[in-house]
């Protein structure tokens, strides 16, 4: 996996940065609106089949205000880290990924979901960012098993899974109401054991 680098922030700065060679990691943040509301709006049609409907106000700045609120809320109950994809260099929006359902105890699991600009897919932004967030999840956060849910007529997630190292586990019957339409979903997984085996054999 490429080299990255980890660094912890207080609060008031953001939290967690992760830093690959070509792009970069971070939480959320107000002055991000501009260039999130933009770059969804203009991949509307390319995201909408695989995520919730959009409501009315999806890219109002009120509403994205609340989304960093529950963002910020969810990261200091320890339930969820979300990031924005950026490029290095030019420091544009690529996407974002969340590592949700956060669970300790006898679990230490996680779930993460993503999404890419349309026209940032396809370059391998959301391999790279895998590359960096496993890592982060199976080292400094101490997680022993990721899960990534997607629709089977997803191919281009359930590729980008499976090159990552997941495994298909099963399907789950109508798991999430994915634009307005409750939809089963594939469930993949990667533990802490897989990659180990993947170092030992590589």
């Amino acid at each position: 996996m490429t080299r990255s680098v980890f660094r912890f922030f207080s609060r008031q700065t953001s939290q967690v940065e992760l830093v690959g060679q070509s792009l970069y990691l971070r939480f959320p943040r107000l002055g991000d609106y501009r260039a999130w509301a933009d770059l969804r709006q203009e991949s509307r049609d390319f995201l909408q089949p695989w995520e919730p409907k959009w409501r009315p106000d999806e890219l109002s700045g009120s509403a994205y205000r609340a989304r960093i609120n529950r963002y910020e809320q969810e990261f200091d109950s320890g339930q969820s880290i979300a990031l924005f994809i950026f490029q290095r260099g030019t420091d544009a929006l690529l996407g974002g990924i969340t590592i949700g359902l956060i669970r300790r105890g006898v679990a230490q699991s996680c779930m993460i979901g993503y999404w890419m600009g349309e026209k940032h897919a396809g370059k391998g932004h959301m391999a790279r960012t895998l590359d960096l967030v496993i890592p982060y999840i199976f080292g400094p956060l101490e997680l022993h098993r990721i899960e990534a849910a997607c629709i089977a007529e997803n191919m281009r997630s359930i590729s980008l899974l499976e090159k990552a190292g997941f495994r298909q586990e099963g399907c789950l019957r109508e798991y999430l109401k994915i634009n307005g339409h409750w939809r089963d979903h594939l469930m993949f997984s990667l533990l802490t054991s897989d990659v180990d085996r993947t170092k030992t054999t590589s």
